[in-house]
């Protein structure tokens, strides 16, 4: 299971604080500033041309696409336009086995994030148009102080789905929409059996001894 973060009961002591490693991740530039000079001073950003003010608008593409044996042509499309029905979701987190959240929160969680990324499984039939059935089968979505910072929460990929490697496309094409909008430092909280996973997207984890801290209320 591709995991992140899930609700705060469930955000384990043992949850190691990554952050994208430039040299690795986008092999533009190497980091020119220790972790928090870059924070402080936005050093770390790497723009990928887009013009300054303007905000990228959400891409929508087909990441795959294969014929089934009963004749169906299923497509893999991701966006970043942050369509995502609440209960939809609630139905993909029941199969990754995650703690059910209200609904209500999760929709507040989405409204407020800075970017959803979704992956939909549609399949086609010849002859059928209009018929298509479209299916979540994964989701990654990041805050943002909308300037420097973006903290990505909540990957999962359907266990049908999984083994296709469409959660690494969706952490790379999500890291892509973010330089986008030229947000350069991009941090994740990942569970110690994914560490190796982001590690090899291009995370750092721990960088320069740096620890995430949580904290609980005492009742």
């Amino acid at each position: 299971m591709f995991q992140v973060s899930l609700s705060q009961e469930s955000v384990q002591a043992q949850s190691t604080y990554l952050c994208l490693d430039w040299k690795r991740a986008t092999k533009v530039c190497p980091l020119k500033a220790n972790f928090w000079d870059s924070i402080r001073s936005g050093s770390n950003r790497t723009s990928l041309n887009t013009p300054e003010d303007e905000e990228p608008l959400p891409q929508e593409f087909v990441l795959t696409e294969r014929t089934q044996p009963d004749g169906t042509v299923e497509e893999i499309v991701f966006s970043s336009g942050g369509d995502v029905d609440v209960y939809d979701l609630q139905a993909l987190c029941d199969k990754v086995g995650w703690p059910r959240r209200p609904p209500s929160k999760v929709a507040t969680a989405l409204k407020n994030s800075y970017m959803v990324a979704t992956l939909h499984a549609i399949n086609r039939s010849s002859g059928s148009e209009g018929n298509d059935r479209k299916q979540l089968i994964g989701m990654a979505r990041a805050t943002s102080d909308h300037a420097f910072n973006a903290t990505i929460w909540d990957v999962l990929v359907d266990p049908s789905y999984q083994g296709r490697g469409l959660g690494k496309a969706l952490i790379e094409q999500m890291i892509r929409a973010l330089l986008q909008r030229d947000i350069g430092n991009i941090t994740l909280f990942a569970d110690d059996k994914v560490v190796d996973f982001y590690r090899n997207l291009g995370f750092e984890p721990d960088p320069q001894g740096i620890k995430g801290m949580f904290w609980y209320p005492r009742y």
